[in-house]
């Protein structure tokens, strides 16, 4: 059920209606608060609200670009390790199972 959250950034009030849960919505709060409080008083001096917001905004989709691509390399190497375990258990099965026939065409 979508609920009103607000919250107070560079002095003024912000409102938004989400379904999403309290944690997350108060992680994500507190993410842009501090991002833009730190864009804003960065090592380059005092700038403008508007364009500490499009900064932060630049650096939060810098940031999910990089998890983006961490992800995607992740899967990729997971996928990898698993097609190798599965030749290797396909191996191994195959052999056993030679072993078996092996020895049930020796047996007296």
């Amino acid at each position: 059920m979508e609920r009103l959250v607000r919250f107070e950034l560079l002095g003024q009030i912000y409102s938004f209606y989400t379904a999403a849960p309290e944690n997350e919505v108060t992680e994500a709060v507190a993410l842009v608060q501090k991002a833009v409080t730190e864009n804003i008083s960065g090592p380059a001096g005092a700038i403008a609200a508007t364009k500490a917001a499009i900064v932060t905004a630049l650096n939060i989709a810098s940031q999910h670009i990089a998890l983006k691509i961490q992800y995607e390399d992740y899967k990729r190497e997971t996928e990898q390790r698993i097609r190798l375990l599965t030749q290797q258990i396909d191996l191994g099965l195959s052999a056993e199972k030679r072993k078996d026939e092996g020895e049930d065409s020796f047996s007296l």
